[in-house]
């Protein structure tokens, strides 16, 4: 996978070389609209008082239409099968985040509730909440992209600004 530096307005990765589909979009782009332009000077130029000149170019209508309707749904359905992965991957997340408080939930409903054992009974009761949330925060760090392998404390937010700017 490659690592971008989104950087402080966080657009300039699109402007890179290395990991960019630009340069070979230009490369088919640039070439086919100077075709373009060539073949629009040319249909201008050579263009009758009937509006059919030389190329007889009376279908573009509906070429351009049945062009521009197969771009959309491309377009669209490219952009509805990543929102569809995006909320697998979070129902996925949360799944899993429910399925280890159920058992979380279950080992307290096991815990001994006698008087003498009280103490013991907190201890591990802290050290098992602290082991699950170190185990779901393991979970979020294998599925995140982060350059330190490191999740944010939520209250802290001077570090998260200072990450961010």
């Amino acid at each position: 996978m490659i690592k971008y530096d989104t950087g402080r307005l966080g657009l300039t990765f699109v402007l890179r070389c290395r990991g960019s589909v630009f340069p070979k979009a230009l490369l088919m782009a640039i070439p086919n609209a100077v075709a373009a332009v060539l073949l629009h000077m040319y249909y201008r130029h050579d263009q009758s008082d009937d509006g059919n000149g030389l190329m007889n170019m009376s279908g573009v209508d509906m070429l351009w239409a049945a062009y521009t309707s197969v771009l959309g749904f491309l377009v669209v359905f490219r952009n509805n099968q990543a929102y569809t992965r995006f909320w697998e991957g979070a129902t996925l997340i949360n799944q899993v985040r429910g399925e280890w408080f159920n058992a979380v939930s279950s080992l307290f409903a096991f815990c001994n509730t006698d008087k003498e054992f009280d103490e013991q009974v907190k201890v591990f009761q802290h050290m098992l909440i602290r082991l699950a949330s170190m185990l779901y925060c393991s979970a979020l760090q294998q599925v995140c992209d982060l350059d330190d392998d490191r999740l944010w404390d939520a209250g802290d937010w001077e570090a998260f600004w200072k990450a961010v700017y």
